[in-house]
């Protein structure tokens, strides 16, 4: 039987200026699947991550949420968030901020949830990443890998169903990029559904469930990973890894 949708995206397309950045992508996301998009710098792959999170909105189509469309009054304006959180490359953590505060902001300011239980799902969060004793410090007393977990960690405060990556390791020294990568494992094992945009390739094909490779604001081949990375059937997906394969980055 297969499973159910948790995201669904149908004939999304938006435009920067005359310009289509997603033309017509249609893409569903399984319960418990973990979905990475590839594809050069410039495809749309940042840019529908930011409309599945209604960080971005759209021309046309639609993304649905367990068969609801994302922008149904009936989300409201946190509620959407709270259950579909994203993670940036760039961490985006608050720096006057402690890693605790961070991480507690969302889940007392905008989901009302009483401090000393965001504190102990805080403190839960930060051991499971091995950041509890950095809870006091602030993110510029942090390495790169230290705030990009506290940033994973910040998305995960609020339990959301569906975790968004971008690129989460592209700022980071290559040797931080692991302990990073661990997590996410940790986080699919867990059974979290998640949408990956990744330059990390083989990274993707570990982790994944399906790969989907996006040009010019289209998905031109999705499949699992080893037919993917070992027998794409587009001749433009070819190119692609093969260029990947001779950097010797698969």
């Amino acid at each position: 039987m297969t499973a159910p949708a948790r995201i669904h995206i149908q004939a999304l397309t938006k435009y920067f200026g005359n310009r289509p950045v997603l033309d017509g992508i249609d893409l569903s996301i399984a319960l418990h699947e973990v979905v990475c998009l590839i594809g050069a710098s410039g495809s749309g792959k940042s840019t529908l991550l930011r409309c599945i999170n209604g960080l971005e909105m759209w021309d046309r189509g639609t993304v649905r949420l367990d068969g609801v469309p994302i922008d149904d009054p009936g989300f409201g304006g946190g509620t959407l968030q709270k259950r579909i959180a994203i993670v940036f490359q760039s961490f985006n953590l608050f720096p006057t901020m402690t890693v605790r505060d961070n991480i507690t902001l969302a889940p007392c300011k905008v989901h009302g949830k009483a401090r000393a239980e965001a504190e102990k799902t805080a403190h839960h969060l930060l051991t499971r990443f091995g950041m509890a004793a950095f809870a006091a410090r602030y993110p510029e007393q942090l390495s790169g890998g230290q705030q990009q977990r506290v940033a994973i960690a910040r998305a995960l405060a609020t339990d959301p169903d569906v975790l968004l990556l971008d690129e989460v390791t592209a700022a980071l020294d290559p040797e931080l990029v692991g302990e990073v990568l661990s997590i996410i494992r940790d986080l699919k094992a867990r059974g979290l559904t998640m949408v990956i945009v990744t330059h990390e390739m083989g990274f993707a094909r570990d982790i994944a469930d399906r790969v989907a490779f996006l040009e010019g604001g289209r998905i031109l081949e999705e499949g699992a990973p080893d037919r993917m990375f070992l027998a794409p059937h587009n001749a433009r997906t070819r190119r692609f890894l093969q260029r990947i394969i001779d950097a010797g980055r698969l």
